[in-house]
């Protein structure tokens, strides 16, 4: 039975109850009166605010709000395109491609903060980059992102390497002189690469490279992931721990205005009206945590969100069979904007485990679960059949994705999975150990685990599901703790290598390789092509990797979801993105009264 036919005659009712609820008026808070506050729902806790650990995209939309990187992507243009945020204007760059010179934006100031003598937030200048770069070979900090600059940075391995094994209580040598980072003056710095990174800048752009002042981390040690303080657009003010987070506009913010630049035919509505006009907008941003998404659709539907995404559940009664706002919608002042992600979902192995990780006969127990996995069943029960269903890492919209492909381990294939779990000597799945599951407590997490262990049981495979916040996984993942898991990678840059990365050994956990994948094959091709321009043959070399991923099945999906986003009346300017969240700046929205 399905999952829609499964939800029972009162649930109907409620979910129906819960759509047609029209937008009601409702008195703000005493300090929000007057006051234009954007307020927006997420989908899961976040763990750590501190850039060098904030990995999740949940715990990047809040400090996108907080800190500015030296790069973002433009608002109104698609294909995505890199523009300068904190800098002056684009690198010089070598002609090897190896040595990149920045100059900063002048009198970019801080946040006010009490780790500043004074408490006055003081200016940004180059030596705060390389100080914040150096903070990812921090041992003590465990940082999430140092896969993107392993054997990247010359002299920069060595460091890490040292700060590694320096005895318990000696103190992070911030003065050490690395020579790939290298202060010119106050405002410019260089960075010298070992060899040409074609996604260098794209990497500049994430939210692991924004600055953070050194007195403020020395100031608050490890606590620093509880605060944020930054250059960003707005100040955070409040965070209560799985509910909200409170945001403030930054009343010293640089000057910088709304884009003019825009896509013929992407920019629609009233994007283009505000152009020239100074940023930030709004008074400030309250988020607010959700873990399942009923609340946050009835939280949207009485006005107390003004963005929110379309839970799978309530889609058919939210748009028609082309896919448009419904009337009731529509004439309530709804409006909406869809979004195809550059989206990996997947079902992931860890390959340190015994059973389903290193070994030809671990190999079979991963090809018997793939060809078990009915794709199109999630996609239509949890997705609305809206989901781009494909084998690999690599989805639609790069090089290396080929429309079609239809893997030998693409299931159902019951017969064939059968097969494969007798030949890895579990026949009719007799002797193999209940797989562990573990996935978040978010959305419809719940739910899709269940249906995996009903498409398991045809196979006669238990599945042991393990629900945990997503913080918590995030841990269960570094520590290499999960056997199986369920997530979705989303591009921090529109680039195939950004996705094989994923797999490149080197970057095991706590790194970027959650799968702890190692395959020599796959590393070797990978080294060839971290240094190549686009081109056919780069292409190649993509196509390749991602048949290796295919058959030997350290992750299994693959879907590419369409986001649904709907905005009630009072937002303006919205046109959403999420390569990644540095556009709240460029909203705006009628005051509470």
């Amino acid at each position: 039975m399905s999952r829609r036919s499964a939800i029972g005659w009162s649930a109907r009712c409620f979910l129906a109850a819960a759509v047609l609820l029209v937008v009601a008026c409702k008195a703000p808070p005493e300090w929000e009166r007057g006051k234009k506050y954007f307020h927006y729902g997420m989908r899961a806790k976040v763990g750590s605010l501190d850039p060098v650990r904030a990995s999740s995209q949940y715990a990047n939309l809040v400090g996108s709000q907080v800190y500015d990187t030296l790069f973002q992507f433009k608002y109104l243009v698609r294909p995505p395109e890199l523009e300068p945020l904190l800098l002056a204007r684009m690198p010089e760059i070598s002609e090897d491609g190896t040595t990149y010179t920045f100059e900063l934006v002048k009198g970019v100031l801080f946040h006010d903060d009490a780790c500043f003598e004074g408490g006055q937030g003081r200016a940004l200048v180059a030596q705060d980059v390389i100080w914040s770069l150096m903070r990812m070979a921090d041992r003590d900090l465990t940082p999430a992102g140092w896969w993107l600059y392993k054997e990247r940075i010359v002299g920069f391995d060595d460091f890490q390497k040292r700060m590694n094994e320096r005895k318990t209580g000696e103190p992070f040598d911030w003065d050490a002189k690395i020579e790939g980072l290298e202060v010119l003056d106050r405002h410019r710095f260089r960075i010298k690469l070992v060899r040409p990174y074609p996604q260098f800048l794209f990497v500049l752009a994430m939210g692991y490279t924004a600055p953070l002042p050194r007195e403020c981390a020395e100031h608050y040690g490890k606590e620093i992931g509880n605060r944020a303080i930054g250059t960003g657009p707005f100040i955070l003010k409040e965070w209560k721990r799985g509910t909200h987070f409170v945001l403030e506009k930054n009343p010293k913010y640089r000057q910088m205005v709304y884009p003019s630049e825009a896509t013929k035919g992407v920019a629609v509505r009233d994007v283009l009206e505000p152009v020239g006009q100074k940023v930030p907008f709004l008074d400030g941003i309250v988020l607010h945590v959700f873990e399942q998404d009923q609340p946050m659709w009835l939280k949207f539907r009485v006005g107390d969100l003004d963005m929110a995404q379309v839970p799978a559940e309530y889609f058919d009664a939210i748009f028609d069979g082309e896919r448009k706002l419904r009337p009731l919608f529509a004439n309530d002042g709804v409006r909406n904007e869809n979004v195809k992600l550059l989206d990996f979902i997947y079902r992931g192995f860890n390959m340190d485990h015994p059973v389903t990780g290193k070994g030809e006969k671990a190999k079979k127990v991963r090809q018997a679960i793939a060809l078990a996995l009915d794709t199109k069943e999630i996609s239509d029960a949890f997705y609305n059949n809206t989901n781009v269903l494909y084998d690999g890492p690599i989805p639609p919209g790069l090089s290396g994705y080929k429309e079609g492909v239809i893997s030998p381990y693409r299931g159902p294939n019951i017969e064939l999975a059968k097969k494969k779990l007798a030949e890895a000597g579990y026949p009719d799945g007799k002797g193999l150990p209940p797989i562990e599951f573990h996935t978040s407590r978010s959305g419809n997490s719940a739910e899709q685990a269940e249906m995996l262990s009903r498409q398991m049981k045809k196979i006669n495979v238990e599945v042991d599901v393990q629900i945990s916040s997503f913080p918590e996984l995030s841990e269960k993942l570094k520590k290499r703790k999960a056997q199986m898991f369920g997530l979705a990678w989303g591009a921090d840059y529109p680039d195939a290598e950004n996705f094989l990365q994923l797999f490149f050994g080197p970057n095991s956990s706590p790194g970027s390789n959650a799968y702890n994948y190692a395959n020599p094959e796959f590393d070797e091709l990978y080294k060839k092509i971290r240094t190549m321009q686009p081109s056919p043959e780069r292409t190649a070399i993509y196509v390749k990797m991602r048949d290796i991923i295919i058959e030997d099945v350290p992750a299994i999906g693959s879907m590419a979801r369409t986001r649904y986003y709907v905005f009630n009346r009072r937002l303006k300017y919205a046109m959403p993105t999420e390569i990644d969240s540095k556009w709240f700046k460029y909203l705006d929205v009628e005051p509470r009264q």
